[in-house]
């Protein structure tokens, strides 16, 4: 077998098993509803992940504040993995750890919501960044994969991506953000 067909089958089946977790619907339901009333209420959303799950927080975040499947009104989002002077400040002061929590503790008002993306749900700051919203009483989502480590125990609403492979679960959490964004849209921009 290819290495293509292995990889299509190993994305198949963990889609499958997704498609079959019906906590795993729910909780997500309850996420996109969630994040609606962030948007309702005038809040915002803040997305935050390392390495490839960076460069997804920052492919959300356009997704929002540009548009997925419809012109609409942008929606407040931010990647919290943009601005390198923040980063290495707080990388530099503070730690790397806190990167994500010390921008949040800047940032956060009451009708937020944060989004953390970890393969592993052991990433330190995403820990971090989970307890600061937490600390001041700020829903949050965690798009997760194995185990959910962790940060499992901290998310509000977390979602664990089915599958083996680090890339089968980003393959996933990118689904996840293109549905949320989709379905937020569908939500408070009816046709």
């Amino acid at each position: 077998m290819s290495l293509l067909k292995k990889n299509v089958c190993a994305a198949f089946e963990a889609q499958r098993a997704m498609l079959e977790d019906d906590d795993l619907m729910s909780r997500f339901e309850q996420a996109i509803s969630h994040v609606v009333a962030c948007y309702e209420k005038g809040g915002r959303l803040y997305i935050a992940g390392n390495g490839g799950s960076a460069a997804d927080s920052q492919h959300l975040a356009a997704e929002f504040v540009s548009r997925l499947a419809r012109d609409r009104n942008p929606l407040p989002a931010e990647a919290l993995t943009t601005d390198s002077s923040i980063l290495t400040a707080i990388a530099n002061d503070y730690g790397f750890e806190q990167i994500f929590s010390r921008q949040l503790a800047g940032k956060l008002q009451a009708n937020d919501v944060f989004l953390g993306i970890t393969t592993s749900g052991r990433s330190p700051n995403i820990i971090m960044a989970l307890e600061e919203c937490k600390s001041k009483g700020i829903k949050t989502i965690l798009f997760s994969g194995r185990d959910g480590g962790q940060a499992k125990a901290i998310a509000d609403y977390c979602i664990i991506a089915p599958g083996v492979l680090t890339s089968t679960i980003q393959e996933l959490h990118i689904l996840l953000a293109h549905t949320l964004c989709e379905s937020v849209e569908a939500a408070l921009f009816p046709v």
